[in-house]
């Protein structure tokens, strides 16, 4: 078990936005956090990655708590947000030496696994150009092997195709699985787009701040006694 999420409740002043949130990842599979606009993902990342604090409940990391370790789970997870968060005049090296140096990496050791990093995306050769001058899906891979450096075993991804084209948004989930099936690296992937979650992916449908299904997408389809995974979440939230 990677991450485990206990008993999880957030509200903005007197608004719940989250409530009894529970659920525990496996080790080295890629997730899917499927849910629409508005139904509480990015809250949730926040308080995964102390962005907000947590109000009730608590957060696992590898069996360390957030509340009580922060600093050592805090080691085990590499983010990648919605928002492009890249300094976009300086080098996508220089990015990654920037970001290494906050892990404590030394400059040779920053070097060594950005290029390989680079190199496992098809970016080293652009390494030396700067970041504006790559597409939205580069950027993308950038920001990836970014939060790869310091070899975290969980990596999570809030709406990270948001604004790329449809063969972008293919491109970068098969380089997120490969991670997985290849490196065993634990992936919470949110998202509101239903083609980019299978029916073999382990899926949680988070609608109104409720976890309302937990398990493999064929799982769910059988369960509901849907064809298809859009077919379960439009039965599951009423969004189509």
């Amino acid at each position: 078990m990677t991450l485990a999420v206990k008993d999880i409740g957030f509200c903005y002043g007197k608004k719940p936005v989250l409530t009894d949130i529970n659920f525990a990842l496996d080790a080295g599979r890629f997730h899917a956090l499927l849910g629409p606009n508005g139904a509480g993902k990015s809250t949730l990342f926040g308080l995964l990655t102390r962005l907000l604090a947590l109000q009730q409940g608590d957060i696992l990391f590898a069996g360390q708590s957030l509340k009580k370790h922060p600093t050592e789970a805090m080691r085990k997870i590499g983010v990648v947000f919605q928002q492009n968060a890249l300094d976009l005049d300086l080098t996508v090296r220089q990015n990654l030496m920037y970001h290494s140096a906050l892990h404590g990496l030394s400059r040779k050791q920053s070097r060594l696994r950005g290029d390989q990093e680079l190199e496992r995306f098809g970016l080293l050769g652009r390494a030396n150009d700067p970041v504006r001058a790559l597409n939205g899906g580069h950027r993308r891979r950038v920001e990836i092997a970014r939060a790869l450096l310091h070899q975290p075993t969980l990596l999570l991804l809030d709406e990270p195709t948001a604004g790329l084209d449809i063969a972008s948004r293919k491109a970068l989930n098969d380089h997120v699985r490969q991670l997985c099936a290849v490196d065993k690296i634990t992936v919470l992937w949110a998202t509101h787009l239903i083609e980019e979650v299978s029916a073999q992916d382990r899926v949680m449908v988070l609608h109104q701040g409720r976890l309302l299904a937990d398990g493999s997408g064929q799982a769910l389809c059988n369960k509901t006694g849907t064809t298809s995974l859009a077919e379960t979440f439009e039965l599951l939230t009423g969004v189509d």
